[in-house]
């Protein structure tokens, strides 16, 4: 087992252009909505979403919050998918104490959306993700991602089906470069988001509209101050025409065009600060923060803690290793694993959100994740996880292993994909689960949905007819291949928990193979016993 030493975090790598500059006094997008938030369903994509959104607003005056009838037929989509639309707002909310987020899994539809969230959430569904990037040295990485496939010549021959493998070689972007593509969609949009959320004067028409201080700290959905996020400035304390509002009495309302001025003034910041650093690590001495990690440096740089992040682990580059996190080993809640390959990877802690991007050949074993975890551009690996919901986009010839209390969401172009129930435990894993909410009695991992084989919401030119293909889903392991994955007690019998087994209750086909495996390793064993007496 390899545990890599961590380098200095991203922060100390980096020259900072400006020392004096205060991290809480910059305002960040808000990343999940970003990252886990977006659904490739056409008909939310909107030709206007402006006037779309606002005709919707007016009809749903009388709903403050909304339930899936509701909102399927008010945007005319089916209830399936408005129950998606419901279960992956409540997984990015900004506020943990808004009902949604606190509802079991029984009872999002009777505590419905707040309109105003719903609103917004349906407003980014237009936004288009920054490409990926491509490897500094493309024939470095040759040998590992992506190999080889049967799927290649077999993709090439389909019409209208030719879809570039563009994400050859290609790497996510640089959280900078991410951060900046946000802002800038914020800053290009914000005019028409404040419209959805302000109040017209009365008796002085459209033009004079006003945010109320509730209306503004929705606003936290998509936007924070702050390296902590949503445990750093809140909002309203941020801004100064509500900075100091007596919590006893309602707060004025203020002209939206004063707070679009303002939030443009700070994205206007935020994006020169972010284009100063960036320089500056341009100009400075090499950092890890930002580049592929090479095969060689993998196990002594494969981890970066970035606190520009605002509260995401990086594990990156892991090579022919095993690797193993406790939570005392993760800044923050959020966990990132690119391009690792040929790796047994254990993150045995409780989090919020995880990704796994770019990897292959490789065993992923992710704690308890309470939030979302997305699963993308990945080739023969194989994920453990209990979680909240889960969604896979763009892999093929994958495992998954799932304790998940949601659908698992099949998006994009996957081919050869298996799932099975969960098969493993470690001491702390139900102490985790608990922590982050997920139901140990709830278990969808064989009732995936698939959506578009396109992503509406990348930046490549489709070939026409594509965006009605449906992804192809996943087929059930056979129960004759099912083994339980063991994790080593690397820590002696001195770590906490109680958990001796698996949480998830096996279904009886795999639960009947599993007794058959244990007997005939019995058997084995006996006779082996024998052999060796005589």
């Amino acid at each position: 087992m390899t545990d890599s030493t961590e380098p200095p975090s991203t922060s100390a790598a980096e020259p900072n252009p400006n020392p004096h500059l205060n991290p809480n006094s910059l305002i960040h997008p808000r990343r999940e909505p970003f990252e886990h938030g977006l659904l490739p369903i056409p008909k939310l994509i909107f030709p206007d979403p402006t006037q779309t959104l606002i005709q919707l607003r007016q009809k749903l005056v009388s709903h403050p919050r909304v339930d899936y009838a509701t909102l399927a037929d008010t945007v005319q989509i089916s209830v399936d998918h408005a129950r998606l639309v419901l279960d992956t707002l409540a997984s990015v909310l900004h506020s943990g104490a808004d009902p949604l987020v606190k509802a079991e899994p029984g009872e999002i539809d009777s505590v419905g959306a707040d309109l105003h969230d719903l609103i917004l959430f349906l407003y980014i569904q237009s936004y288009k993700k920054l490409l990926p990037r491509t490897h500094k040295d493309s024939a470095a990485v040759a040998d590992v991602w992506p190999s080889t496939s049967a799927f290649d010549g077999y993709l090439s021959a389909l019409s209208p089906l030719q879809l570039v493998r563009s994400n050859s070689r290609r790497f996510m972007p640089s959280q900078a470069d991410e951060e900046a593509h946000q802002l800038s969609y914020l800053q290009k949009h914000m005019a028409n988001i404040l419209s959805l959320l302000a109040e017209p004067v009365e008796g002085e028409g459209e033009e004079s509209l006003v945010l109320t201080m509730e209306g503004f700290e929705h606003l936290g959905f998509l936007i924070q101050f702050g390296e902590k996020g949503s445990e750093g400035v809140s909002l309203s304390q941020a801004a100064p025409f509500f900075a100091n509002s007596d919590p006893d009495m309602p707060a004025v309302p203020v002209p939206a065009a004063q707070v679009h001025d303002w939030i443009s003034q700070n994205i206007a910041s935020a994006l020169e600060h972010i284009t100063e650093r960036i320089s500056a690590k341009e100009n400075g001495p090499s950092s890890v923060s930002d580049q592929d990690v090479t095969m060689a440096d993998a196990c002594t740089s494969s981890i970066k803690t970035s606190p520009s992040a605002r509260g995401s682990s990086f594990i990156e580059g892991i090579s022919k290793s095993s690797y193993v996190k406790q939570a005392s080993d993760l800044k923050g809640s959020s966990v990132k694993v690119l391009n690792c390959h040929d790796s047994v990877i254990y993150i045995l802690a409780p989090l919020r959100y995880a990704t796994v991007y770019g990897c292959s050949d490789t065993t992923i074993v992710l704690g308890a994740v309470g939030k979302a975890a997305r699963i993308e551009h990945c080739e023969r690996v194989h994920v453990i996880t209990a979680a909240k919901r889960v969604c896979i986009a763009n892999c093929r010839e994958c495992v998954f292993f799932l304790g998940v209390n949601q659908k698992p969401l099949m998006v994009g172009d996957n081919h050869k994909l298996q799932v099975a129930p969960y098969n493993t435990y470690y001491s702390e894993l139900e102490e985790h689960m608990a922590k982050v909410g997920i139901e140990t009695t709830i278990n969808r991992w064989d009732d995936p949905l698939a959506l578009g084989v396109i992503d509406p919401h990348d930046s490549l030119s489709h070939p026409a007819g594509v965006s009605d293909v449906q992804a192809e889903s996943a087929t059930r392991l056979d129960p004759d291949q099912f083994t339980n994955f063991l994790i080593p007690n690397w820590f002696g019998s001195g770590s906490p928990g109680s958990t001796k087994d698996n949480p998830f209750p096996l279904p009886e086909a795999y639960m009947s193979s599993q007794q058959r495996n244990l007997q005939a390793i019995y058997v084995s064993f006996t006779a082996f016993k024998v052999i060796d007496v005589e």
